[in-house]
């Protein structure tokens, strides 16, 4: 029987109601606030005794919030975080305290937003920001956290008016939704602005129309390179603003772009630990799934999100700073992105390639990614992300490294894999 076809129930589980939310509306995405804020209006949350932080950006918002929400637990304040996508439990998406919430409390605040929009259509992302909403107000926090899914101006989570902007980088994604320039993209980034509150810009080469919407929303802008910035110095790397200068920090688990982005949210809320040895703590518990993350050893194993060519660039500049004998990578990505452009920084590392189709709505076939590889490459395909990832292991000897990249569906389906062999 159809889920959308029956009337939702207390008594149904998560993975229900995840199919019901995917089938209510006749678009995966559908930009726009007018729903989300009808329904918003109709749930009446409070979010008056928390302070709001927003972060929107092309790559890099994930460990941003994750940098921000450790330190601010840190400093033994309450926070609520909200991010997406999951990689492989949806109840992923909301962090109170660090902690993940019960199924029973998800089915609580999705029956409750079904109860609200009453004949409103509501999009999945629309119907889960809302039920996260749902969640974090009922814990009143002192922090909330919440990360943009898509763009910003027209996003859902938009729809909270925060007391901090945080944009963490811009970069050409999504542009079917956003913008064929970065430009136009930093436009709709900065459409989570609001008048005059402090907001923060770890994109360190923002274009100009960035600096312009700053001046629109007269924001007390912060610039990643100008007020805040760091450097890094290969074994160790430092970090200043106006007013703190630090040095001999450990390389951090997140990228230092982030890092130093979040850095400066923490000191403008007067977080930033004043101790070096809390600093170094901070820096080793801030890590976040999917993200460079090694998940086995002998072979090492590390998966990435990385699906753009600013992420995979990135990703490249870490895999040259491991050690290792040789390099395997595994890859799948969505038909949609920029695949040249994102296999491209990773062409020069002399790599084993595994190319794998991605068995999900507008994934790729492998031969997809084959045809854009120099023939240079050495490439196999396969029908599976998993059956490539085992081909990797199998060729690899215990020194070398195999790297799991292109799309958080490409990781989602390693880690599911790795959780039901263990």
């Amino acid at each position: 029987m159809q889920k959308d076809q029956e009337k939702p129930q207390l008594s149904w589980s998560l993975s229900i109601w995840l199919d019901y939310l995917q089938a209510i509306h006749s678009k995966s995405i559908d930009m726009g606030l007018a729903r989300t804020q009808q329904v918003f209006e109709h749930l009446n949350l409070d979010f008056s005794n928390s302070k709001v932080i927003t972060v929107a950006g092309t790559n890099g918002k994930g460990t941003t919030c994750r940098m921000i929400e450790v330190g601010l637990l840190a400093q033994q304040q309450s926070v609520a975080v909200y991010s997406s996508p999951h990689i492989v439990d949806y109840k992923e998406r909301v962090r109170v305290n660090g902690n993940m919430l019960s199924e029973q409390a998800h089915v609580q605040a999705f029956m409750r937003v079904e109860q609200a929009r009453g004949q409103t259509s509501l999009t999945y992302f629309e119907f889960a920001t809302l039920a996260a909403l749902v969640l974090i107000a009922q814990q009143q926090p002192q922090y909330v956290i919440l990360e943009v899914g898509l763009g910003g101006r027209l996003d859902a989570v938009n729809i909270v008016e925060p007391d901090i902007a945080v944009i963490t980088s811009i970069a050409l994604d999504h542009q079917d939704w956003l913008g064929n320039t970065r430009e136009l993209i930093a436009v709709e980034k900065a459409g989570i602005m609001r008048a005059q509150i402090p907001v923060v810009i770890g994109e360190p080469e923002p274009p100009v129309t960035l600096l312009e919407e700053v001046e629109k929303f007269e924001a007390k802008a912060t610039w990643q390179g100008r007020d805040f910035g760091f450097e890094d110095r290969q074994q160790f790397w430092r970090w200043h603003n106006q007013t703190r200068q630090l040095t001999q920090l450990p390389l951090p688990l997140i990228p230092m772009q982030n890092a130093s982005t979040a850095f400066q949210v923490l000191s403008l809320l007067g977080y930033l630990p004043q101790s070096q040895a809390d600093i170094a703590l901070l820096l080793q518990k801030a890590s976040l799934s999917g993200r460079f993350e090694l998940i086995s050893q002998a072979p090492d194993v590390i998966v990435d999100v990385a699906h753009n060519p600013q992420a995979t660039e990135l990703l490249a500049t870490r895999i040259k700073r491991m050690n290792y004998n040789r390099l395997h990578l595994v890859v799948a990505m969505l038909e949609d992105k920029d695949i040249a452009g994102s296999l491209l920084p990773l062409e020069s590392l002399q790599a084993n390639w595994y190319v794998a189709s991605l068995n999900v709505p507008r994934g790729a076939q492998s031969k997809a990614l084959k045809t854009v590889l120099t023939p240079s490459q050495k490439v196999v395909e396969f029908d599976h992300v998993t059956d490539a990832l085992q081909a990797a292991k199998k060729k690899a000897e215990q020194t070398d490294l195999i790297v799991v990249f292109g799309s958080f569906f490409t990781v989602c389906e390693v880690m599911e894999t790795s959780s039901l062999n263990k």
